[in-house]
């Protein structure tokens, strides 16, 4: 009827009115707390068959496996962990009738054996692999079994069995009765990489012998063990021929040249080689060719070669400076080049028929993901996502009619997604992210690119503040400017770690990054200019980005990228260049301390959590040969190159933040730094998590850290102590 006002219309007009008044009204101000309520998505694994997905959630710390399948895609949870225990869950594994899913709970252990345990249980911890049913009891979620101790699982195809790794063997169970786990086969060396043959029968997996490593087959009948075309060097990444008669796998020449003393840009060319399983006889099908990409770097997948349609093997290959995807026949022949262009590519899977492949690249959008396919044959990819949003981690349902990837943006945080058919993307569960989760409140971050000190040009994203700070706790000079001329907010610079990453224009799709940007968002909220950098020996940018030269032990050129950051921020009209901060975590907290250390005079204070301080003694946690002694023109360089060499002109308050199981990053980089500042009189506090690892397994933790992180800020930025 003319004159009639739809309902639809009346909801959209006090919707835009209650926008209008918000905004007047001024941004909305949020806690840590919400910022980092969001659970957390990975592990998206399609089955078999059915058509159904599976992903981890981790909610605040509580992580269960949750589910979806057709027609509908609403996500549910199958189990039914409620504790902020630091217990991972890894591995998703389905069943050959898609009726059940195998996983891993809880953490690696440690060199002397140890499983994490930060939540200090006097009852110990384990890693175990478990297997639950899909659908469960009526009630609500199926009741979980313990298969046995390990981790890694790979179900058998046909037979009923699954294999998995405990300390370094290969063991199994049957999947439908309370059999005891049994070692199936003894070894020498370490097992990992777990591959059954497509009919069940056979077991290849790599077997890892310190300087060099083999392919190795067994066979469940015939309870033999064989090694395919075994040489001095590592071979790894065994793929099956569909007819199961072939394995191809990567080969990398032996080399004793420590990775942490690069840049790694050239090398002895790395190979692919098909071997027959009845013979184990190999021969070479591809090489790659020297200088640029003769150095192995792979992708986000569940194996560096991938074996399409029509026998052609697809793997990665940065032979024009960037990681790229190429397909070669099984038999021999030149590479085709998959994806061309200046972008890299990082998540990848196979389409179910084998025919494409998918994957997720920062193709004209160098700050974000988005997923694209192609086919293994070759010809031109094809956009399955776009727009300002990030997308990662592609799934093509079993049946091909769906596409699964986990997806955020700027404002709305990292979660599980289905796209069916061609149709428009939808979340598999909204209702998981919490109401009081302050996804408007957020602001968008800009990217910039500003130069180093020695002119190399570097990409950050920077986030401006929105909200107006309490004068009273603030100098004049620190005070939010909210666009009026004159007014200056404190500021910080944030280092990601790795270094192989890079921070994006939204919410990361790595849970320890994720949990960094909702960091920043909160300190911009709170008044504060952020800026993420992606600094030199970083991904995202190309081979040269990120082998640089002379980047970490061999001379520290990030500090460039450090400083050119805070002679950037100073520039800026709405910095208060007397108040600009450092924070970091890892490499970041390298970075952090290699600033506050050389530049005391420009930062302000830092915040440094599990940082690298004397790369001599970190070389030796990945590296335990190592002997400084016996390479001392390089130790030489690498203290010289650490924040250790430069205490004596660090003098900017900085706050320490460490768990003592660190397998990454040794406590006693920390202890010995905290000892040496404390000689120099800087002005230390220190925050310290019993038995937690490095990146934080309890989210109590997290919440801990930040708070201690945005309270010291406040006390030597916004305060205007130093």
């Amino acid at each position: 009827m003319p004159g009639r006002v739809s309902r639809r219309a009346v909801a959209t007009a006090v919707g835009l009115i209650v926008c209008w008044a918000a905004e007047a009204a001024g941004p909305e101000r949020f806690t840590i707390e919400q910022a980092l309520s969001s659970p957390f998505p990975s592990s998206l694994a399609a089955a078999p068959g059915g058509g159904k997905v599976a992903w981890v959630l981790d909610a605040r710390g509580a992580r269960n496996i949750w589910v979806a399948g057709p027609p509908d895609y609403q996500g549910r949870q199958i189990t039914a962990y409620t504790a902020d225990d630091g217990q991972e869950i890894l591995d998703l594994a389905w069943t050959p009738d898609a009726r059940a899913i195998v996983y891993v709970r809880g953490g690696a252990a440690n060199r002397q054996g140890e499983y994490p345990n930060p939540t200090s249980n006097p009852e110990g911890v384990e890693e175990a692999v478990w297997v639950v049913p899909v659908e469960g009891a009526p009630s609500g979620p199926g009741e979980p079994r313990r298969l046995g101790e390990g981790h890694s699982p790979a179900v058998q195809p046909k037979g009923g069995r699954v294999a998995f790794l405990r300390k370094g063997q290969v063991w199994a169970t049957a999947l439908e009765s309370k059999e005891k786990p049994a070692q199936l086969f003894h070894a020498r060396g370490d097992c990992l990489s777990l591959r059954w043959s497509p009919d069940g029968s056979q077991l290849a997996f790599v077997s890892n012998r310190r300087d060099h490593s083999f392919i190795g087959v067994y066979d469940l009948e015939a309870k033999t063990l064989v090694y395919l075309d075994p040489s001095v060097d590592r071979d790894s990444s065994p793929v099956w021929s569909p007819d199961g008669q072939s394995i191809a796998f990567l080969r990398v020449p032996a080399s004793h040249e420590l990775s942490l003393f690069g840049p790694k840009r050239s090398a002895e060319p790395w190979s692919i080689r098909v071997a027959g399983v009845a013979d184990g006889r190999g021969r070479m099908v591809w090489r790659a060719e020297p200088g640029s990409g003769s150095v192995f770097h792979g992708v986000e997948a569940e194996n560096q070669l991938l074996w399409g349609a029509g026998d052609r093997l697809v793997f990665p290959w940065e032979r024009d400076g960037w990681n790229h995807l190429y397909s070669v026949p099984a038999q021999g022949g030149r590479a085709t080049l998959l994806t061309p262009g200046e972008f890299e590519v990082e998540h990848v899977s196979l389409s179910p028929d084998r025919r494409e492949v998918l994957f997720s690249s920062n193709q004209s959008d160098a700050d974000r993901r988005h997923i694209w396919k192609a086919a293994v044959q070759g010809g031109r990819p094809t956009a399955l996502t776009t727009g300002t949003g990030i997308e990662w981690a592609p799934e093509a349902t079993s049946d091909g009619g769906a596409l699964a990837f986990l997806r955020s943006d700027s404002r709305r945080p990292a979660r599980a997604a289905i796209r069916i058919g061609s149709g428009e993307p939808r979340d598999l569960a909204p209702g998981a992210i919490p109401a009081d989760f302050p996804g408007r409140a957020l602001v968008e971050p800009q990217p910039v690119v500003f130069s180093a000190a020695d002119g190399m040009q570097i990409h950050a994203q920077v986030f401006l503040p929105t909200s107006s700070l309490p004068t009273s706790s603030l100098p004049s000079s620190s005070l939010p400017s909210n666009g009026a001329a004159g007014e200056r907010h404190p500021a910080v610079i944030f280092f990601h770690g790795g270094s192989r990453r890079q921070m994006l224009l939204g919410w990361h799709y790595r849970d320890y990054y994720h949990n960094a940007y909702g960091m920043n968002q909160y300190l911009a909220s709170r008044g504060y200019v952020v800026l993420a950098v992606n600094y030199r020996s970083g991904t995202g940018y190309g081979m040269e980005f990120r082998e640089a030269l002379n980047y970490g032990a061999r001379g520290a050129s990030e500090f460039n990228d450090v400083l050119g950051a805070g002679l950037y921020l100073r520039s800026r009209p709405e910095v208060d260049a007397r108040h600009i901060g450092l924070w970091g975590g890892s490499y970041g907290g390298y970075l952090t301390a290699l600033g506050l250390a050389r530049a005391s005079d420009l930062f302000a204070a830092g915040v440094d959590l599990h940082g690298v301080h004397d790369w001599n003694t970190e070389i030796r946690n990945f590296a335990p040969s190592y002997d400084p002694d016996a390479q001392r023109d390089a130790a030489r360089l690498a203290f010289e190159s650490s924040p250790m060499a430069y205490v004596k002109t660090w003098r900017s308050p900085v706050l320490l933040i460490h768990g003592d199981d660190d397998r990454n990053v040794q406590f006693s980089q920390t202890v010995d730094l905290a000892e040496e500042l404390r000689k120099q009189g800087v002005t230390l506090e220190q925050l310290i998590f019993p038995d937690e690892i490095h990146g934080f397994l309890t989210h109590a933790r997290w919440l801990q850290a930040y708070h201690a992180a945005a309270e010291f800020f406040d006390r030597y930025l916004r305060d205007g102590k130093k």
